[in-house]
């Protein structure tokens, strides 16, 4: 069966509703059911609650407690690296920006442009640069985590369809990271700017960051965009920066000259939070 095939079905599906409603399950405390539900779902997907900063499954309150659980300390260390990896996930694909184009998958392109909503003047920033797409898997940790040192410009929330984020999907739905509702995120390191988009998914409640909180809900079909250039909302690598109500993906975008990323990189790896991701090429 064909990529395109395959998807097809998620074109039918009413993903709003569906989302809304597994946000509203996912958020409701329902004891032995809920934990019930936690177990299930560690046992189905090889979740390692051994990693976990509390590994009692019955502890959790709600589904969302348990999905966007800490980790112990220590277990991710941080590289010594210019740019670090921020999730734990799978590589979906990375590399050299060409011109404002951005390799999806095998046969799919998008726009920077695109991407962060529509803004020429902050894309044009990335031409000929850098990215990074990461998926994160349902077993994976959903926290998102800061790749280097920087300091917070931009929130936009830009409103999109909710397909489900997955290799097949990636393969058979043209632009779709840059289709799919999104939260991007521009910083300014002392290498320059950079973005981190989260890209929202099929269930996926809600994302999050540390300084607003929750941004969705509400969906109210209009861009959103804060401004914090006049506040120091500084970040240091390795520090969360937000979370997944549930598992999605995270795009990066870096300016050029393009970075040289870790040769233990291919798409289809499995990489950690903290990991070696890229360096900058010397001067």
């Amino acid at each position: 069966m064909s990529d395109r095939f395959a998807v097809l079905p998620q074109y039918l599906f009413p993903k709003q509703a569906l989302t809304n409603f597994a946000g509203w399950v996912a958020g409701k405390e329902r004891g032995a059911l809920t934990t019930w539900i936690i177990r299930r779902f560690v046992a189905k997907y090889g979740v390692d609650m051994g990693e976990a900063l509390d590994s009692d499954i019955a502890s959790y309150p709600s589904f969302n407690e348990f999905f966007t659980r800490a980790l112990k300390p220590g277990v991710r260390p941080i590289a010594q690296a210019d740019l670090v990896c921020p999730v734990d996930g799978a590589i979906s694909q990375f590399g050299a920006i060409e011109g404002d184009q951005i390799i999806q998958a095998k046969g799919h392109r998008y726009s920077t442009t695109a991407l962060v909503g529509g803004d020429a003047t902050l894309a044009a920033q990335f031409q000929h640069g850098s990215f990074a797409t990461l998926y994160l898997s349902p077993k994976d940790y959903h926290r998102i985590h800061m790749p280097c040192d920087a300091r917070l410009l931009r929130m936009i929330h830009v409103p999109g369809e909710l397909f489900s984020v997955n290799p097949v999907t990636a393969r058979g739905v043209p632009g779709l990271f840059a289709r799919n509702e999104r939260v991007v995120c521009v910083f300014e390191s002392a290498r320059g700017p950079f973005v981190l988009a989260l890209v929202g998914a099929t269930i996926v409640g809600s994302m999050a960051t540390v300084w607003h909180g929750v941004v969705n809900p509400p969906r109210s079909g209009e861009l959103r965009e804060w401004h914090y250039a006049d506040q120091q909302v500084v970040l240091r690598q390795g520090e969360e920066m937000g979370r997944f109500l549930l598992g999605s993906t995270v795009v990066m975008l870096f300016p050029k000259p393009p970075l040289e990323f870790n040769p233990a990189w291919a798409p289809g790896g499995t990489v950690r939070l903290g990991e070696a991701m890229a360096r900058y090429p010397a001067a």
